[in-house]
């Protein structure tokens, strides 16, 4: 099993893609923690996954606000029972106001930020400070397709996972010395509650052609989430050491093949970046 023994966290993983996450971790072996906002998404979650468990596995459930530094202290202090922690996968997130960008308000802008953004870092600085004494471990951040294209009447969304990538790029920097891999994950288009939450909102305030998608994607079915989950058992694995700041595609970039291009994927592949005319063969002259 490629994951056997690992102790990993999972933030957000009571249900849609975090909860096929941590399944997928503990069919490979892994030992995990695993938390989500209420007590009662947990205890649920965790009476479900017991059943598969495999003899000395273990899997723990707490509850927990990323959003809040003093109750990812608790879960990590917590999530100390497994062991030394070798992986944390960061997929708690939200899509935070739906409608026109004049009309969202600070509150709620500042509300997808702490979750988004500032809780991932809190998540990544305790991974750091206990991976760092080990000397190696994997960081997975789960982004969206705010990462990288403009998503009208999600600002808040869009402006946050694109900082998480950048975030995951510096720190991958940062820690590169330490043998701790950060990478990002775009799941592509799930069916999960934040589909829900674009058809709650409506076409007007969601916009038509995204309200258009996401009922499609609630009618038919979308990108499989346990592609994402995959990706993440490999990220995880010591199949990927060394491939780090990269954010990668589950539906769309070939990362079963990486190692065929192990040299490639040391440079700026799968990155952000600028893009300069001479990208487009064109040359700008003053």
């Amino acid at each position: 099993m490629k994951l056997s023994q690992r102790n990993t966290l999972v933030t957000g993983g009571s249900q849609g893609l975090g909860r096929h996450i941590v399944e997928a971790f503990l069919n490979e072996g892994a030992n995990v923690v695993f938390c989500a906002r209420t007590a009662e998404d947990v205890d649920r979650t965790h009476a479900e996954l017991s059943q598969q468990l495999q003899p000395g596995q273990k899997l723990i459930g707490l509850a927990c606000d990323v959003s809040s530094p003093a109750s990812v202290a608790a879960l990590f202090a917590q999530a100390a029972q497994i062991g030394a922690l070798h992986v944390v996968v960061n997929n708690a997130g939200i899509y935070g106001p739906i409608g026109p960008t004049e009309e969202i308000s600070l509150e709620d802008w500042a509300q997808t930020w702490q979750v988004n953004v500032t809780g991932t870092l809190v998540v990544c600085q305790h991974a750091v400070r206990a991976m760092k004494t080990q000397g190696s471990g994997k960081i997975i951040n789960i982004s969206g397709g705010g990462a990288t294209n403009p998503m009208p009447r999600l600002v808040s969304y869009a402006a946050t996972k694109a900082a998480v990538v950048r975030l995951t790029e510096t720190l991958a920097e940062e820690y590169r010395s330490s043998k701790i891999d950060v990478n990002a994950v775009a799941p592509g288009a799930l069916r999960t509650r934040m589909t829900q939450q674009v058809l709650d909102a409506g076409p007007q305030k969601a916009g038509a052609d995204f309200f258009a998608k996401n009922k499609k994607w609630s009618d038919e079915g979308a990108v499989d989430p346990r592609l994402a989950a995959n990706l993440c058992v490999y990220l995880a694995s010591s199949e990927s050491d060394g491939i780090t700041g990269k954010l990668i595609s589950a539906q769309w970039d070939p990362w079963k093949d990486f190692q065929k291009f192990r040299a490639d994927l040391k440079g700026d592949i799968y990155t952000l970046r600028r893009i300069v005319p001479e990208d487009r063969n064109k040359k700008f002259s003053a």
